[in-house]
């Protein structure tokens, strides 16, 4: 037992050093939403597999973007972690702009996925990357987390252990709310195809997601720039999917950390490596040249793990390597 408790002390005095120099001020994108490709009309939501979790492809995503909009939730777990979260969702409307306040949502069910920041961030300072993803059909849910957010009264790095709970009970309250009579998600959830996905910490999160705090309901994981320090590396449960993305030049997780923990999932996986990529900048901010590789990448990624897109899947090679900006190891 001795040796178990020094073990998890030693994990989380490096989890303490790894990670203090993360900060949402190092790559905090500009705010607004990069515009979709086209402006057409959204189609109504994709057809998803009888299973995404196992890679069956059959499915269909949205072919067109979709307007964005956003509205803010607030949940306590246990009473003592309080959690406000925002949301952004395919909203109706003409794509383009900044995501709308309380806008209707768009018809059809999406896929949820579940965000979580990096040390000291806030999930709008992610919103150029999740405006996308909303854009392109899925519904993101981005708690920020009581004791690792900007601003908070009582910052504590090591609590990053504590966040996979939080995000699986905000995921439960969410996913609540596709029966909730007069909310406007009602019957708008694709409660049965979940992801989640994270940077830096919030890759720890997302990790720990699928190993020390198994959520079985998630069919795929997306982890940016994170590592496994204080949440391990035993994947369990349900094969997902995972596309990890690291920059070779991070100083602040190193690419060989995020590698490791890379090699260790027993499931389908791929990973993007940016050679000239740094902790944040080429997965925050559209003014980096490969934040559209990434952006369009992980697009796809979910559109293949989530909706079964067979079409989606095909493309992560060409659009990984577009401008030589990237590379990837693809073993999906």
């Amino acid at each position: 037992m001795r040796q178990c408790r020094t073990a998890a002390v030693l994990a989380t005095a490096a989890l303490t050093v790894t990670l203090a120099a993360c900060s949402g001020a190092a790559g905090r994108p500009a705010g607004d939403r990069p515009e979709p490709a086209t402006a057409a009309s959204p189609t109504p939501a994709g057809t998803p597999p009888a299973s995404p979790a196992d890679g069956t492809d059959g499915g269909s995503a949205p072919e067109q973007p979709f307007a964005v909009g956003v509205r803010e939730l607030r949940y306590n777990r246990g009473g003592e972690r309080p959690l406000p979260v925002t949301v952004w969702y395919p909203a109706s409307g003409t794509p383009g702009g900044s995501p709308k306040p309380a806008a209707r949502v768009a018809g059809g069910r999406f896929p949820v996925v579940l965000f979580s920041h990096g040390l000291t961030g806030r999930p709008a300072d992610y919103q150029e990357l999740l405006g996308r993803w909303s854009a392109a059909g899925f519904v993101v849910v981005a708690p920020a987390y009581p004791h690792t957010s900007r601003g908070v009264p009582s910052y504590q790095v090591l609590d990053v252990i504590n966040q996979p709970a939080d995000a699986s009970f905000v995921l439960t309250r969410v996913l609540a709310l596709d029966t909730r009579a007069g909310d406007p998600l009602r019957g708008h959830l694709a409660t049965d195809r979940l992801g989640a996905a994270g940077h830096s910490a919030g890759g720890v999160t997302t990790i720990g997601l699928f190993t020390a705090g198994r959520d079985e309901r998630l069919d795929a994981g997306i982890v940016l720039a994170g590592t496994s320090l204080g949440v391990g590396t035993a994947f369990s449960g349900p094969a997902a999917p995972q596309l990890f993305v690291h920059g070779e030049l991070d100083d602040v997780v190193s690419y060989r950390a995020g590698k490791a923990v890379y090699d260790q999932v027993p499931w389908p996986k791929a990973m993007l490596s940016l050679p000239d990529g740094d902790h944040g900048g080429s997965l925050l901010r559209r003014g980096d040249r490969a934040f559209a590789v990434v952006a369009d990448t992980t697009v796809d990624f979910l559109r293949w793990t989530l909706y079964g897109d067979s079409a989606a899947k095909r493309r992560l090679p060409a659009e990984a390597a577009r401008g030589g900006l990237g590379e990837l190891d693809n073993r999906l």
